[in-house]
């Protein structure tokens, strides 16, 4: 928000003086309008996930979501949104093929698998074996769950090798895994980013922004997972909701996304922001209308 200059008055050097002191701009703005910029605490990474999640009840939270459009949330638009994802995790427009994926690409998560890239070391390849060995205690995958537990936060493979891919890859072919899977993508990415980003006055294609970096980052609220991003968004730009332009807030957050993505892995491809996102940022397509024509790692997607 930009500041009132220095007025020129005509009066008396007392009036003048007042006046100069009442409408100083070197004077610090009050807290609500600056403290979104200047600091923004590790509680409030904490009560955006709340909100997010909907682990606190925010009546006013859930009118501005019933209100607002469907956006990403819409039957066509999710399909799309797993199609974008799965270019760029397994390079497939196809993601329902992607339920048995499994492989460790050597970057320091261990197993990543599944839909939308579950990982051993990063805790939520784990919540998906507790969760769905809650309903199905004797599924394959439940002897692991004291490796899974151990290896957590780690690459190892101990305590999974040799059998644990073989399992995965059975238990996907099941339709009550892929459920299972689907439940998780939904519970703990899926929902919350898209709530989010409603709340934050996105549209359809920031509500997959917002999706995108919490499949990337994790939902967390370290500095670098999804809410950490945020927090740093946050202190360069307004939201829509806070009164700022939709475009320029989504073109900082892309640069952050991408910027967090590099200071982790400085190889890392970030075409999925270069050759995509910023692509339909820059064409202004806020809505995500089809057709979209992306390309990554070299392969040219097309969704009519």
């Amino acid at each position: 928000m930009k500041r009132p200059g220095i007025l020129l008055l005509v009066a008396t050097p007392v009036l003048a003086l007042a006046v100069m002191l009442a409408f100083n701009p070197r004077d610090p703005a009050p807290a609500t309008e600056t403290g979104k910029h200047a600091s923004v605490s590790h509680e409030s990474r904490k009560g955006a996930k709340a909100r997010a999640e909907r682990s606190e009840e925010e009546a006013e939270d859930d009118e501005v979501v019933a209100d607002a459009p469907p956006g990403l949330a819409a039957a066509a638009k999710k399909d799309l949104a797993q199609q974008l994802v799965a270019s760029a995790v397994h390079s497939t427009l196809d993601w329902r093929s992607s339920y048995g994926s499994i492989e460790d690409f050597g970057d320091g998560q261990g197993y990543t698998a599944g839909i939308i890239g579950f990982c051993s070391g990063t805790q939520d390849l784990l919540t998906l074996v507790e969760h769905y060995t809650k309903d199905h205690p004797d599924n394959a995958l439940a002897p692991y769950l004291p490796a899974l537990r151990e290896v957590d936060g780690t690459d190892s493979h101990e305590g999974l090798d040799p059998g644990f891919t073989a399992a995965w890859k059975a238990e996907s072919e099941l339709p009550a895994f892929r459920e299972a899977q689907e439940a998780e993508r939904d519970r703990a990415y899926f929902n919350p980013a898209v709530r989010l980003a409603k709340l934050d006055g996105l549209g359809t294609l920031g509500q997959f922004v917002y999706y995108d970096a919490m499949v990337f980052h994790g939902p967390g609220t370290d500095p670098d997972s999804f809410y950490g991003l945020r927090e740093r968004v946050l202190q360069e730009a307004d939201t829509p909701a806070m009164g700022g332009s939709e475009k320029a807030y989504l073109d900082i957050f892309l640069d952050m996304h991408r910027k967090v993505m590099k200071d982790r892995k400085p190889d890392v491809g970030t075409e999925r922001i270069d050759a995509a996102q910023r692509q339909f940022l820059n064409d202004g397509n806020m809505d995500l209308k089809t057709p979209l024509v992306w390309t990554l790692h070299g392969k040219t997607y097309r969704v009519p």
